[in-house]
């Protein structure tokens, strides 16, 4: 039943071994066999409380109140089905044991001589095998000794007791071990659990390793070849007395190129596991805005900061980073506010620009946040993104600009 080695392994999980399980706490037998039970020691007590001679001050009386109080603290002591501490159970059999054969001498006509079954049913349910029949061999010959002492054996009284007490905690045993497989199995399905679990974060991994390694070798040096292009258009343009709108105009498509390489490693980043941009970053995000741009961008941060999840956090900085880009491209804006307000119930992050451009450019973002001009999702898996933390999204034209308001519950 405990077996001492480490137990087998099934596709890589290894398996507990009973020895390996904790210790049996809130199992036990059937509810019948408890309701048998109960109501098996209920008689037992009663008819040592009503049976000559009765508990008393008097002749044999304090020895039956003896027996009784000694046999209801065994019983008490070591009828929870709770862990209990080492020997705790085992001294409390005994104890019940004294009282069993104590009334069983003091009361012959009494039901009290069944309280052994109790001992034996107990042992063999609660104690470890060989603990449990040494303990179950010990009460019943105490009481079979104490029927003979007494007399009590006429009508085949000790064998009945016997083979009676017998197949008792043979089934205690029997239920026992299948209580004890069935924790074992529940183990088992547990490790499987966990394995299968452990498998697919590993698969999740291998994957994400995949496409930084990919987006390294194809995008990030893509856009790095493109910024070094641009560079060399800059300087070439400059050096040759081009248009200052068209140094310009590729100093910004630089600076573009160059915000996308940044954003490109830092998503690489992210894939192999590095910490996540958050709201800490908003600063960066406003400078860059006014590298690229001749709008005016200021940075607005009230309240208390929180401790916010990696995806909440990161989803505040996508939202600022994907509105600072329609401003860019679909806005002749000349001032941009962003708004990060930190409140008890929850984070708000609003970004609005203000400007001239805004008739012009609330149908082409409106289009982007439909989704509905042939590329333009990004507010769209930003409304996504906010519903999956329980959050909402809102982009909506102004009377003179445009604004995206996210909230993300504390």
């Amino acid at each position: 039943m405990t077996p001492a080695r480490a137990g087998p392994t099934v596709q890589g999980v290894k398996v507990l071994t009973l020895r390996e399980l904790p210790p049996m706490a809130g199992t036990g037998p059937p509810v019948a066999l408890r309701v048998v039970g109960f109501v098996s020691l209920a008689v037992v007590f009663l008819t040592a409380l009503t049976t000559d001679p009765m508990p008393g001050l008097h002749g044999d009386g304090p020895w039956v109140a003896l027996g009784v109080v000694l046999m209801v603290a065994g019983v008490t002591r070591s009828l929870p089905r709770r862990a209990l501490p080492d020997g705790a159970r085992l001294a409390a059999l005994v104890v019940a044991t004294i009282g069993v054969c104590l009334l069983t001498a003091l009361q012959p006509d009494s039901a009290a001589w069944a309280g052994i079954y109790y001992v034996v049913v107990i042992a063999g349910m609660r104690l470890e095998r060989i603990t449990g029949i040494v303990v179950a061999v010990l009460a019943v010959g105490a009481q079979v000794t104490v029927m003979v002492a007494t007399g009590d054996t006429a009508n085949g009284a000790v064998p009945g007791l016997i083979f009676g007490v017998v197949p008792w905690f043979l089934v205690m045993r029997l239920v026992r071990r299948l209580v004890e497989r069935g924790r074992e199995a529940e183990a088992l399905v547990e490790e499987l659990r966990d394995s299968r679990a452990a498998h697919a974060e590993a698969v999740a991994i291998e994957e994400r390793t995949r496409v930084a390694r990919d987006m390294h070798d194809v995008l990030a040096h893509s856009l790095s070849a493109l910024a070094l292009q641009l560079e060399g258009a800059r300087l070439l343009a400059r050096d040759r007395g081009a248009d200052p709108e068209v140094v310009a105009a590729v100093e910004r498509a630089h600076h573009l190129a160059a915000g996308g390489l940044t954003e490109a490693r830092q998503a690489i980043g992210a894939l192999r596991g590095d910490e996540l941009p958050g709201p800490e970053r908003l600063p960066a995000l406003a400078d860059a805005f006014r590298e690229s741009s001749d709008a005016r961008c200021e940075l607005r941060v009230t309240g208390t900061p929180l401790e916010l999840p990696s995806e909440a956090r990161l989803a505040l900085y996508r939202t600022a980073q994907e509105a600072l880009t329609n401003i860019r491209r679909h806005s002749a804006a000349d001032r941009v506010e962003i708004d990060l307000r930190y409140a008890p119930d929850g984070t708000t992050l609003v970004v609005q620009d203000h400007g001239p451009g805004a008739p012009v450019t609330v149908g082409a973002r409106t289009a982007t946040a439909n989704g509905a001009d042939g590329g333009g999702y990004g507010l769209t898996g930003m409304r996504e993104r906010a519903e999956l933390l329980g959050g909402r999204l809102c982009a909506e034209p102004t009377d003179d600009g445009f604004r995206v308001e996210l909230w993300l519950p504390a």
